[in-house]
């Protein structure tokens, strides 16, 4: 494997910065010396040597949360609440082969320029073609070279059971696959690509209590114990996900998967909006991690999620882009300034306020944490794998000379991942990726789209009528 040494390179030490040499020998740090310092004064260098000269060195950041293959209906979702949205998701055209493989190119992409050396795509499958799904969206992560954790979305009850039901006693039509043969799909998942130490695993990832049965909820359980998995879903996004749960279970979604088992310190949970502090209290105890999406929550109306709270419990909070055409962009560095200057409004208690160099300790260290990673990515540790991130504080963007960090986080940044490597292999430089052809990619993504509009069908029509009437609306 390549080794390499970062030459004078800026990094944060607690409230400073100090100017470092970095060793990366066989794909993890293997020394660290700070520039002119009797402790090491002439770190020997080792492979390549790079020049970090008004750089800034970080961990690589995760996009802990997103959906790869909304990338396709970004820009032309109507602005409708999440219950509403996903009627007019599944009203698209279904996708083919391609269009799950370049949506996972472009995702990777994205997340690596915007900061990003490990993306959790909650992966919607084609049906029929599920195994095929993640084996496209695994080569296309591999191509890139960006950690992949591959989480397929699944469920086992029709979209019409994730509105509440109201006083009128709804029926729903049965899910087309079953709930075995759904689990059996993931379990072969796992044998065919779950490669963590290639840089690609598979998670299991229902995609929460409002389309999920119990018996979906334990098989993942069951899988996630015998193969060592991670698990992942989607938690109380929106007011009518509360009252789903109060429904289904006669209590909070947060009591009832605590009480099933699926809570873990290697558990993570996009969103949740719409917990009490009885269930913050659930979410510091069992390890819980929050994935925060604070875009798509916005373009969603679906409210401004607790962070600040749980932040103060304990819990661990990592920052994720969400799906494409919920947010409509997968600028990582976008999701993590709105999601710590957001909450500014929520506390008025300003030595809560997530500060810069917070936000960037929850999106690298508390994205390996909920991944279970923490020993290994996550902070620029000696013995840790070389997933960083070099940052150009040349760039307009990052000027004038003042703090680093505060830029990056609190500023606009824009073109400015200089350098990036996953496991110390090289994947982009001088900011550009260099594992695939971009433009190649660009003109893909263009031809194989074209401008339009979304109109209203009769089945979104008929489903707001709905939605209007039970949410009091």
């Amino acid at each position: 494997m390549v080794s390499f040494s970062i030459q004078n390179v800026l990094i944060a030490v607690r409230d400073d910065y100090a100017t470092v040499d970095v060793q990366v020998v066989d794909g993890a740090i293997a020394a660290m010396s700070t520039t002119g310092y009797a402790y090491a004064p002439n770190l020997q260098v080792i492979g390549t040597a790079i020049d970090g000269k008004n750089k800034l060195l970080l961990p690589g950041f995760f996009n802990a949360h997103t959906h790869s293959s909304e990338m396709w209906q970004r820009g032309i979702m109507s602005v409708f609440p999440l219950e509403l949205w996903l009627a007019e998701l599944y009203d698209f055209t279904p996708l083919d082969p391609e269009q799950v493989y370049l949506s996972a190119l472009g995702t990777a992409v994205e997340t690596l320029l915007s900061g990003g050396t490990s993306v959790v795509d909650h992966l919607v499958l084609i049906p029929g073609l599920e195994l095929e799904t993640i084996a496209i969206a695994t080569r296309a992560y591999r191509e890139v070279g960006i950690r992949a954790f591959i989480a397929p979305l699944i469920q086992d009850e029709s979209l019409s059971a994730g509105i509440p039901s109201g006083e009128s006693a709804q029926t729903h039509e049965p899910y087309f696959r079953s709930t075995v043969a759904t689990l059996e799909i993931i379990e072969e998942a796992v044998r065919q690509f779950h490669r963590p130490d290639e840089g690609v695993s598979i998670l299991v990832a229902p995609t929460g209590i409002q389309l999920c049965t119990d018996a979906l909820f334990a098989g993942c359980i069951e899988l996630s114990d015998r193969y060592n998995l991670c698990r992942h879903s989607h938690l109380l996004e929106t007011r009518a996900q509360e009252k789903i749960a109060q429904q289904k279970y006669g209590c909070t979604a947060v009591e009832h998967l605590e009480r099933i088992g699926f809570l873990s310190d290697r558990t993570t949970l996009a969103h949740c909006v719409w917990l009490n502090d009885a269930d913050i209290a659930i979410l510091a105890k069992t390890q819980s991690t929050v994935v925060h999406n604070p875009l798509s929550n916005l373009r969603l109306g679906s409210g401004i999620a607790p962070i600040l709270k749980y932040r103060q419990a304990g819990v661990n909070v990592t920052f994720g882009c969400d799906g494409a055409s919920s947010n409509d962009s997968q600028d990582l560095l976008e999701a993590i300034k709105i999601g710590s200057i957001l909450h500014n409004v929520t506390d008025s208690d300003y030595q809560h306020w997530i500060t810069p160099r917070h936000a960037v300790e929850m999106a690298s260290l508390g994205g390996a944490k909920g991944l279970n990673l923490a020993d290994n990515l996550g902070s620029l540790t000696v013995g840790k794998q070389a997933d960083l991130v070099l940052y150009d504080l040349t760039n307009l963007s990052l000027l004038p000379r003042t703090d680093p960090i505060g830029l990056l986080v609190l500023g606009r940044p824009s073109n400015v991942v200089d350098s990036a490597w996953v496991n110390g292999k090289q994947i982009v430089a001088d900011g550009k990726v260099t594992t695939i052809n971009v433009d190649d990619l660009r003109q893909e993504l263009f031809n194989r789209s074209q401008w339009e509009t979304k109109r209203k069908s009769q089945t979104v029509a008929q489903i707001e009528a709905h939605y209007r009437t039970v949410m009091g609306l």
